[in-house]
């Protein structure tokens, strides 16, 4: 069936060749699907090696992007038509280098540049800030007489979500995007990521960051006060066992911060502190993962904790869970699971997903001397991004208190859930 200029999409196990029983009209076929489009469109499209095939009206592109019916289109290309390819897996040995690795890495499947910080305006007020670009491969490569500028290589999401700490109020909004006709990108041999008018760039040593909605925009420079943090070991953060279930994974854990932020049309300066992830991959979870628990914690003796809880199912804990503690002096310490003891001591139960999330943490490092209360600045901070990146997730601001050494710290951090609304796909 034929819906606002998209075909309908049919996919059947390799080798057979079947069409749909539909009206007459322009075909596409590939080796395993095909289908139909309503005679008169003026339509354009692209068919993947795996047999997905997308097609759209080319004079409804903006309208196309801003329905909901992208959800199913959009599940479709990330795992379906990604999942065939022979992307590049994450592997011992890599070497990083930098400023090479800020860039897109186009031979993974997976790849995200993840943004979450702390934000003061003159007066006080405290704001908490998330913005995420994602790029996830459709094809692992065509020969030059395939390339069109409607070809689909890519397909590029991005999050942008406020804490108001003072209100505890929370606004989210996402968007999805194709990487033909250069409405979206991300280049391999600079720092430049953008989703339409969101945008990540590179200004000599420092990031640029630009994000907005009908409610919130941030103007933002980051410039890093440490080195970046690579995790894991040689090069590979571990998700679970058996070769390529990894990522490459490196942080700017303390990044300096200041611009604008403009809410309901009234501009105000601010000034923070900022915490950027980059990771890229393919096919990094296992089966019997279902999510994660992620920790990013800033403290104000300018030491900051990374850790990360893979859950199986039944609740276990994956045994490659791993994190870094970076000392204040930019050196950085490994951690194992084994070395670090994490409870939950409170729950909180969407009143929209009906999902229950752990809402408060004690962390115990005990051969550092690091002892860690977690609390969220307010519990309901869940983003639903199903239009997007197909998961309801939980990613919130906290607060942070306890010891480091027999001395008192305090800090500030962002906490991610994944999981808890549904088993996260693990085809990412």
């Amino acid at each position: 069936m034929s819906r606002d200029g998209i075909a309908s999409i049919t996919q059947t196990p390799r080798p057979e060749t079947m069409a749909l029983p539909l009206s007459n009209g322009p075909t596409c076929r590939t080796m395993n699907s095909s289908l139909r489009v309503h005679p008169g469109l003026q339509w354009a499209g692209h068919c993947l090696d795996t047999g997905l095939c997308l097609l759209y009206s080319r004079s409804d592109m903006s309208a196309l992007r801003k329905t909901s019916w992208w959800s199913p289109l959009l599940l479709l290309a990330l795992f379906a038509g990604a999942e065939a390819k022979e992307y590049r897996r994450a592997l011992p040995g890599y070497q990083f280098q930098f400023p090479r690795d800020h860039f897109s890495h186009p031979g993974f499947k997976t790849e995200w540049w993840y943004y979450t910080g702390h934000l003061q305006m003159t007066g006080g007020k405290r704001y908490g800030y998330q913005v995420t670009f994602f790029r996830v491969g459709t094809e692992q490569g065509r020969t030059v007489r395939d390339r069109s500028r409607w070809t689909v290589r890519d397909l590029f999401l991005a999050h942008f979500a406020i804490s108001d700490l003072h209100r505890q109020r929370f606004h989210f909004t996402d968007r999805f995007s194709r990487a033909a006709l250069g409405e979206a990108g991300a280049s391999p041999t600079a720092l430049k990521v953008w989703n339409g008018d969101w945008r990540l760039e590179a200004e000599g040593n420092s990031h640029h960051l630009w994000a907005k909605d009908e409610a919130y925009a941030v103007d933002l420079t980051l410039t890093p006060v440490k080195p970046p943090v690579i995790h894991g070991k040689e090069g590979v953060s571990q998700k679970g066992e058996g070769p390529g279930y990894a990522s490459h994974y490196y942080s700017l854990t303390r990044l300096q911060t200041t611009g604008t932020m403009t809410i309901d049309g009234r501009t105000r300066r601010v000034e923070g502190w900022s915490w950027m992830d980059h990771e890229f991959g393919s096919r990094q979870l296992r089966e019997e993962h279902e999510g994660w628990d992620w920790f990013g914690l800033q403290l104000d003796n300018r030491a900051e904790l990374m850790f990360y809880v893979m859950r199986q199912e039944g609740g276990q804990s994956d045994p490659h869970s791993s994190g870094t503690l970076v000392l204040p002096d930019g050196t950085s310490i490994p951690l194992t699971l084994s070395q670090v003891q994490i409870r939950a001591t409170a729950a909180w139960k969407s009143p929209r997903s009906k999902a229950t999330y752990p809402m408060g943490w004690d962390i115990q490092i005990p051969h550092q001397q690091l002892f860690l209360t977690v609390t969220p600045n307010f519990p309901d901070q869940e983003l639903d991004t199903r239009k997007s990146t197909q998961v309801i997730y939980w990613e919130g601001s906290v607060n942070v208190r306890g010891t480091y050494k027999g001395r008192s710290v305090t800090g500030q951090g962002y906490v991610e859930l994944t999981g808890y609304a549904g088993k996260f796909d693990k085809r990412i």
